[in-house]
């Protein structure tokens, strides 16, 4: 890949050259604003150099296909919004998933809305000539193709900011289009063994389970489609089983009266009938539109929307008043916004670099996909799966299926999606996240206060879109008595500290942005309470004393990750609990009696624990551990996620020789999935580990779009994969400490690279790096540049 920096300053323009370069560019600026400097030739070429650097550079990011798909697995990612599209062309004929965050069924489900199949007759894309090209600077997709002497391109693209797709077709000459709307649920279908781990049940469904039929027909040369979740469904059934049914009408409930669905329609487009078929294993119906005339110019939309209603009516009305820009420029706008806003380039011979710089890229394009969900971006996934079979031969379900659920929040692979964006500045894109958890505060302190008499919010790993435990998880066959607040569940029983993660998050959006907030308080005290109240409850229930001999809290029983279990002060969760106090400690708008509360909790912490390698001290995953039951590594987590211990802090040696030295994490070493190996070798300044672990990660996934990584240990496209391989480039290039911004803590010299990141206190850091050396380093505000430390020249 080409570097961009700055050297044609030597190059000489005339006035005249300039302002007509200038009025023909998109990037046109008030002259005014730069005729003012003496120097306004060399600001004016650097200011052209630079915008068009940067559309250059994601430009060679842009993937390009000149061969048709085999099927749905090599498809490509389209979206905005909230909208995420599959598409691919197949045989001549167009095709795309449609999916939208939040469509969870009665089953909790996240179900695809269907297929669309364009068709024109006669075929340009029958003949020699094909291409297929993601515009990323511009968010959209083109096909192209040309038969003897016709030729057409389709433009499919998404509103940004109304969930309606557009299909802009353009021919040279007049073609017959045909669009049809496929559906695999056009009957009720029972879903058998492990079908339903696409849903809330899993492996343990209570009686048959299936996935209703959806109502689809012509309204007025139009499809309609839509898929209202009856009144009983998982919420309901869990809510029995873990004896919540007394408080049933407190509890929020996303499940219910909840429509979703949409309509497509085109100009001139009339309806031509239904057909039937099967696409790879599943059968579907089909419902056609068809041109009245042949025309060299069509535009078909989709719009979709989702809602709680009381009646379908409701729905329909707001479905029909969905506003669609003609236009696709405020769209435009906003990806073009997005790219400018953070980025990483790499030019090196090293093909592991440069596909590392790419799909780093690529995957930040898939979350932005979902940067205005209702629901954050499932780690399982996405909005962009395709047919199960094509990542598990055996798996011959409908294109409906994820492993690990739909409505299923497992907070140990959600985090690793959501934390890259704290550098990439995109905090808006957070929000859905974080009210992912505010939404299902009450629903957790009234099931601590169920289960326990005591405050706090008891979040779980396996956490349904409801705020209780997976039912599944959560144990069907449970000693009679088992306490109620429990998992019966080898591998999730009391970790209770992910929401820690989530906490943390919103924290930093505050320090890196001022984010307000101010609703979030409320849901990092009551995080922080449950512990308290909880590890003082069990405390009490043994003996007669709350604290240790240290007066810290005994943290017994507790779990590091899903891996150390029946742990004693797991160090995953003092980490977490000693963090976010200090943190939240420090939130400037905390009053003085809270200061003083969190302050003593924060007293209350017991220490890290250590243990001894080759006689090297080591971080310890505990005090004391009865089993290990995965392959996570909780013991380095006070250097990431919490930053305890990493490059210029106290104890860089020991956290190191944890790394190197313990022999349970060189056993569970890997770049596979969620790993993160790769984001603690950069953290600990360890060059060669960081690029040979990341490099592995990012590397093109061996399917078509080279960022459909997985399935891993979850699903495809693996997005906890992805998520984890941008933070590790991301810590290789910059970490900040306070107010400390380390450059190129663990970069190679022979990697030139231009990035641009934001960091805590409103600070954006643009650096250009060759053969070894800043080019240019640009610092807003100008008064952080005296907390740039780079690592390069120590």
């Amino acid at each position: 890949m080409k570097s961009y920096s700055l050297l044609t300053q030597n190059i000489q323009f005339t006035n005249l050259t300039v302002l007509i370069f200038l009025t023909r560019s998109r990037f046109f600026v008030p002259l005014s604003n730069i005729f003012k400097s003496k120097n306004y030739a060399l600001k004016l070429i650097s200011y052209l150099i630079i915008s068009f650097s940067s559309i250059a550079a994601i430009a060679q990011e842009n993937i390009l296909w000149t061969s048709q798909s085999k099927n749905s697995a090599e498809s490509m990612p389209v979206g905005g919004g909230d909208v995420g599209l599959n598409l691919w062309v197949e045989q001549g004929e167009v095709y795309l998933y449609l999916s939208k965050s939040g469509t969870f069924d009665e089953n909790n489900t996240l179900l695809k809305l269907g297929r669309i199949k364009l068709k024109l007759t006669p075929n340009p894309f029958e003949g020699e000539t094909f291409k297929q090209e993601l515009i990323l600077n511009d968010g959209y997709a083109l096909i192209s193709g040309t038969n003897k002497n016709l030729s057409a391109q389709i433009k499919v693209w998404v509103d940004v900011f109304n969930p309606v797709i557009h299909l802009d077709i353009k021919a040279n000459q007049e073609v017959t289009t045909e669009v049809s709307y496929e559906s695999w649920r056009f009957e009720d279908r029972i879903t058998k063994g492990k079908e339903n781990n696409q849903n809330s049940y899993k492996w343990a469904p209570q009686g048959v389970v299936k996935t209703y039929k959806d109502e689809i027909a012509f309204v007025s040369n139009s499809v309609e489609f839509y898929h209202q979740n009856k009144a009983e469904t998982v919420f309901d059934v869990a809510v029995k089983q873990q004896g919540l049914s007394h408080r049933k009408y407190e509890l929020f409930n996303p499940l219910k009266n909840l429509i979703f669905g949409g309509s497509m329609q085109g100009t001139n487009m009339v309806s031509s009938g239904n057909y039937t078929g099967t696409y790879l294993s599943t059968p579907f119906k089909g419902w056609k539109l068809k041109s009245k005339v042949p025309t060299s110019k069509q535009d078909i939309t989709i719009i979709l929307n989702s809602q709680k209603a009381d009646a379908i009516d409701v729905w329909k009305t707001e479905l029909h008043s969905k506003r669609q820009n003609q236009t696709q420029k405020a769209s435009i706008n906003w990806w073009n916004e997005f790219w400018k806003k953070s980025f990483i380039y790499i030019s090196s011979k090293d093909d592991a670099a440069d596909q590392s710089s790419k799909n780093y890229q690529l995957f930040r394009y898939m979350l932005g996909c979902n940067a205005f969900g209702s629901y954050p971006t499932k780690f399982n996934g996405g909005l962009f799966t395709f047919d199960p079979q094509l990542t598990d031969t055996t798996l011959k379900y409908t294109p409906d299926f994820r492993n690990w659920g739909g409505g299923t929040h497992t907070a140990q692979n959600q985090r690793l999606v959501y934390w890259p964006m704290l550098k990439t500045g995109d905090f808006e894109m957070m929000k859905p996240q974080f009210d992912f958890y505010l939404n299902l505060l009450k629903n957790a302190e009234i099931r601590t206060e169920s289960a326990w008499s005591h405050q706090g919010a008891s979040f779980t790993e396996q956490l349904e879109n409801f705020g209780l435990p997976n039912p599944a998880e959560y144990g069907w066959k449970r000693p009679a008595d088992f306490n109620k607040g429990m998992e019966y569940n080898a591998w999730l029983e009391y970790e209770w500290d992910t929401v820690l993660e989530f906490c943390m998050m919103i924290l930093e959006t505050e320090r890196y942005n001022g984010a307000n907030i101010e609703k979030y308080i409320p849901l990092i005290e009551s995080s922080l309470t449950f512990f308290k109240e909880h590890y003082t409850y069990l405390a009490k229930q043994r003996g007669a004393k709350a604290l240790d001999s240290d007066d810290h809290l005994i943290l017994y029983p507790g779990s590091g990750a899903e891996t150390y279990k029946m742990a004693y002060n797991s160090t995953s969760t003092i980490a977490a609990l000693r963090t976010v106090l200090e943190r939240f400690i420090a939130y400037p708008k905390l009053s003085n009696a809270q200061k003083v509360k969190w302050e003593e909790m924060l007293k209350t912490i017991p220490p890290i624990n250590f243990r001894q390698f080759k006689e090297l001290t080591t971080i310890s995953p505990a005090k004391l551990w009865e089993r290990i039951n995965n392959t996570e590594s909780p013991q380095l987590y006070p250097v990431y996620p919490w930053g305890i211990y990493g490059v210029g802090k106290p104890g860089l040696d020991v956290a190191i020789n944890t790394f190197k030295y313990d022999t349970d994490l060189l056993k569970f070493r890997s770049h596979i999935g969620w790993k993160q190996d790769n984001i603690f070798a950069a953290r600990l300044g360890l060059t060669d580990d960081a690029v040979k672990l990341t490099t592995a990660k990012l590397k093109n996934s061996g399917r078509r779009f080279p960022a459909f990584w997985g399935p891993g240990f979850d699903w495809t496209p693996d997005h906890n994969w992805g998520g984890s391989g941008m933070i590790g480039l991301q810590e290789m290039l910059m970490q900040v400490d306070g107010k400390k911004i380390y450059l190129f803590p663990a970069w190679p010299k022979d990697w030139d690279v231009h990035f641009k990141f934001y960091a805590p206190y409103q600070t954006t850091v643009e650096v250009e790096l060759k053969n070894g050396k800043v080019q240019s380093l640009k610092v807003m505000p100008e008064s952080r540049k005296a907390d740039v430390i780079n690592k390069m020249i120590e």
